[in-house]
Parts: structure tokens; C-alpha cells; sequence
């Protein structure tokens, strides 16, 4: 039997088998911090290194909640890192391509820097060409977050808190933030995500990892394998804003419903591919509430890794890393040119606030935020 067709079964009946795997004994979950430099203005950013007692290790900055590295074991059970970064504070503030950041007020796309509520129209940032991206020039992946470590019997954690004020990046309402980042002794990066505001508000939170099962720094990730749990996807104009439409994705290049190679039709003579320049879409999950429920599988033949994302959230943002052009050197001296990471980003729809028929990004005063997202790092042999 192929690796091929083993993943092929494992994923049609949902079972991940966890063989032959060789593991370094640690005697807990810990948590270290030291220092990761200072920002161009003189802040102090500090970096904790989580690790589980299976010698799975994970590493997170204060600014912008950036998961620096990620290291699980491969089929042989030798550790590699999995996600993109870089070296230096420097480095990150330059970033404009969020690698491993927390992301907020708003996750994705707000057409035109635009949209109403409660019957007035609010004005964002444009840096996304005519539209708003990711919470702005100064997002949350542009600030200090305050932190609070911990370990307990499930694992390591870095409890990361900020204060969105009223009129940051033009949105309303003072929104407190609380993240937690979780590294588990079941190997698996665990986001907690809730919220609340002295005001009416929208919001939609997300995490950009860029992942590379071979290791970060190991080629392209054209040949990993992967699933998504989605039947529709939302398709969007030349500016990558969504038409509105649930489209199916039968006898298109964006049907993942059964493992399917990343650039298997990447290239495709597809107008949805041209104006992503490759994938870079929101997929409607098969879900119709909050629960969490497994939204994708991805699986990368050499290394024997497979990652499962499960999630509370309705959408998933997968992009193939199609604008990473290697300009600046990630962490090790390594290049990321084109395509070498992916982004699986739980979220709302991007656009929702303009989008009535999706589903709401509303935050009322007095109502809590949620969202549970969990990257489950697995081999098989």
C-alpha cells in the first residue's frame, strides 16, 4: 500500500494513526523567557519557548503574538521546525507578509476601508490597494501584546492580552483582547481567542503561521497533500474581495474535498487562480454553528507529517504563499521564495461586514467573542 492511498483511507474514515513515533522524554511542560530585542521606537520584546514533555518545542514573541517556530517530530521521530520566521525584532517589523502573527481587528478583506453599522459608516486604512487588510497598517500583528505564562497538566501556555482603544485603525469601541497560545503533550498548537467591547464592533480573528511540513526552509510545499471540509468557497473579484456567492467547488480547481496535491492545478487556466495568483480564498466549512469540528488535513510524503486543523469558526483561509518572493532571509540565513509555506486561517468570511447574507462579524456590547483553533501534529509511518 502507498503512502498515497494509506492517506487516502486514513482521512475518508477519520482516523490518524500515531506509529512508530521516537520521543524525548522531558519531565513537564515548561515555559522560558528571554529577550528577543527591542522595536525600532525602543519597546522591549521579550520571547517564550514552550515545550511539551515530548520534546515538542514552540517558540512566540510579545509582538504581534508571533509564533517564531514550531518544532514537531517527523515519521523517524527526529524534530524540525514546521512554520516560517526570522531571526530579528527587525526583521518582524519589516514583515509584510504577517508570517505567524495574531491578526485582528478584522482578519482578511473590508471592502474599500468601509462598512456600517448601527446605521453609520466607519472609514478604515486602505493597505490592501482600494480595500483594508488584516486590521490595518498597525493590526494587532503590529503591537506589544502583555503576557502571562503557565503549565499545567494539559501542557505549556502563554496567556497574551490587549487593548484595542476606541478609533484604533478606525474601528469602534475599546476592545479588550485575550489570546492563548497552548503547546499540548498531544503535540498540538491550541489558540483560545475571546473578546469583548464597551461598544458595538466587528471583529474577526485569526493566526497566519505559514507552515511547511518538510521543515521551513525545505522547498515548496506544491507536493503536500491536503483536504478541506468544503463544498463551496466564496470567489472574488480582481481586488479579492468576495462577490457574495457560495460557489460550489465541484469541477473546479478548488475542490479539496478529497486529498489533492497543492499544485496539482495551481497553474490552472482558472480566472479564480489569476487574481489570487494562486490560492488565496475563503472555503465555506460543512458546518452550519460554532462548534469545532476537523476543517482540513494537510500531509507531506517525505517527512511523514500530517497536520489536522479543527475549528469553531464557519470559513478557512487557505493561501499557497503565491506573493513570498525571498527578499528577505528567514530565520538560519534560509530563503522563503515563492510558495514555500501554506495558510490555513480559521476565520468569518472576509467582507462580512459588507455582506449581509454572510455570516455576521457583529460584536455587541455586553456579548463575548470566541474561537477555538487547534493545529494537531501527527505521522504516519
Amino acid at each position: 500500500m502507498t503512502e498515497t492511498t494509506k492517506l487516502f483511507l486514513i482521512l475518508t474514515i477519520g482516523i490518524v494513526f500515531l506509529s512508530g513515533v521516537v520521543v524525548r522524554v522531558a519531565a513537564k511542560p515548561s515555559i522560558k523567557k528571554g529577550a528577543f530585542g527591542k522595536t525600532a521606537d525602543g519597546k522591549a520584546v521579550e520571547i517564550y519557548t514552550l515545550k511539551n514533555s515530548k520534546g515538542a518545542e514552540m517558540q512566540i514573541i510579545t509582538y504581534g503574538g508571533t509564533v517564531v517556530s514550531l518544532k514537531v517530530p517527523d515519521r523517524n521521530g527526529k524534530f524540525g521546525d514546521v512554520v516560517l520566521g526570522y531571526d530579528s525584532i527587525a526583521d518582524y517589523e519589516k514583515n509584510q507578509s504577517y508570517i505567524g502573527a495574531l491578526i485582528g481587528r478584522y482578519g482578511n478583506r473590508i471592502a474599500n476601508g468601509k462598512f456600517k453599522l448601527d446605521g453609520k459608516e466607519y472609514t478604515l486604512a486602505k493597505n490592501n490597494g482600494e480595500n483594508h487588510l488584516h486590521g490595518g497598517p498597525k493590526g494587532f500583528d503590529k503591537v506589544i501584546w502583555t503576557e502571562r505564562a503557565s503549565t499545567d497538566k494539559n501542557g505549556a501556555n502563554l496567556e497574551l492580552t490587549y487593548l484595542s482603544r476606541d478609533g484604533e485603525e478606525g474601528y469602534p469601541g475599546n476592545l479588550s483582547v485575550k489570546v492563548i497560545y497552548t503547546l499540548t503533550e498531544n503535540n498540538d498548537l491550541k489558540i483560545v481567542y475571546s473578546a469583548t467591547t464597551d461598544q458595538d464592533t466587528v471583529v474577526n480573528l485569526t493566526h497566519h503561521s505559514y507552515f511547511n511540513l518538510a521543515g521551513a526552509g525545505q522547498g515548496d510545499i506544491l507536493t503536500h497533500q491536503l483536504k478541506i471540509n468544503a463544498d463551496k468557497f466564496t470567489p472574488t473579484d480582481d481586488g479579492s474581495i468576495p462577490t457574495g456567492e457560495l460557489k460550489s467547488v465541484k469541477g473546479t480547481p478548488f475542490d479539496f474535498t478529497q486529498p489533492t496535491q497543492i499544485g496539482l492545478r495551481i497553474n490552472n487556466a482558472d480566472e479564480q487562480l489569476k487574481f489570487g495568483n494562486g490560492y488565496d480564498h475563503n472555503w465555506v466549512l460543512d458546518k452550519t454553528d460554532n462548534s469545532l469540528t476537523l476543517a482540513a488535513i494537510v500531509f507531506e510524503e517525505t517527512s511523514g507529517r500530517l497536520m489536522s486543523v479543527l475549528t469553531t469558526e464557519r470559513g478557512l483561509q487557505f493561501y499557497s504563499g503565491n506573493f513570498l518572493d525571498g527578499a528577505i532571509k528567514g530565520k538560519n540565513g534560509q530563503n522563503y521564495p515563492r510558495r514555500t509555506g501554506f495558510c490555513l486561517e480559521a476565520q468569518n468570511f472576509p467582507d462580512s461586514p459588507n455582506k449581509p447574507n454572510f455570516p455576521s462579524a457583529v460584536l455587541k456590547k455586553g456579548q463575548t467573542y470566541s474561537q477555538t483553533t487547534i493545529y494537531k501534529f501527527s505521522v504516519i509511518k
